[in-house]
């Protein structure tokens, strides 16, 4: 009798450490795994990390059973985000980021503005930097003739310039962005001030883009018609400054800055 109930407790080895055994092995592989790829993630994705080890260690989904946590394939080098103990290197990279576009568009509007100033064109051309772009504004009458949308020649020259300019700079999309008065135009070519604006902004697109070392999936060209004034259309000064086309280069953290509070 006694020798039945020991083979009989011999067969119900308890085996229940093996569990949290191999729950802790899961888990050091998983911190293995992230700290080998990199401590810099994006912020989503630590999230889910740090889901699937607090699930790990409650006894939930582990972190590899998780089909959308996170795999070293998910990391890239232009996916990183610093997570650090106060949680503030993300504003950081942002800041810096800012700081960098702003340097570039100063740069830019420098080489410009002495461009400019040389060739006499003040009273054509004026550069503004503002909080998202670069605005480059160029009056109608230095690129066009009245009523029409065919480039100049000697515009042609400025068109080349701003191109070597831009090319400098590869990170950042362009607008060119054609504004007439609110005078109505009708004639053979153009129905509308929508037509003539449109057709300019596109026409010096072209020239801009005539540089090879120009990415022409940067660029777009739009025409806003009479509806964008920056002046009184009660005079002829004011209709003068409302017709023209504007080169704006965009920052890239105009939607980082609305997803992120900067301090």
């Amino acid at each position: 009798m006694k020798k039945h109930k020991k083979e009989h407790h011999e067969e119900h080895i308890d085996e229940t450490w093996l569990i949290p055994y191999a729950d802790l092995l899961t888990l050091l592989l998983a911190l293995f795994i992230i700290l080998f790829a990199s401590s810099q993630v994006d912020e989503k994705k630590y999230a889910k990390v740090m889901q699937g080890l607090n699930n790990a260690f409650n006894g939930g989904v582990s972190v590899f059973e998780e089909s959308d946590t996170l795999s070293i394939d998910d990391i890239s080098v232009n996916d990183v985000k610093n997570v650090n103990e106060n949680g503030q290197d993300q504003n950081q990279a942002l800041n810096d980021l800012i700081n960098k576009e702003k340097q570039d568009m100063e740069a830019i509007k420098k080489r410009l503005d002495t461009f400019i100033a040389e060739n006499g064109l003040t009273l054509q051309l004026q550069t503004n930097v503002t909080s998202d772009m670069l605005k480059i504004t160029i009056q109608d009458y230095a690129l066009f003739d009245s009523g029409k949308a065919v480039v100049k020649p000697e515009a042609q020259k400025l068109a080349s310039i701003i191109s070597e300019m831009l090319s400098m700079y590869p990170d950042y999309k362009v607008e060119v962005a054609g504004h007439t008065d609110n005078i109505p135009i009708k004639n053979n070519e153009f129905d509308s001030n929508w037509d003539l604006s449109s057709k300019r902004s596109l026409n010096f697109m072209k020239y801009l883009l005539r540089s090879n070392n120009i990415n022409q999936a940067r660029f777009r060209s739009i025409g806003y018609g009479e509806y964008q004034p920056i002046d009184t259309n009660g005079t002829l000064e004011g209709r003068a400054k409302n017709r023209r086309v504007e080169v704006n280069i965009i920052r890239n953290t105009i939607e980082a800055k609305t997803k992120t509070i900067i301090p």
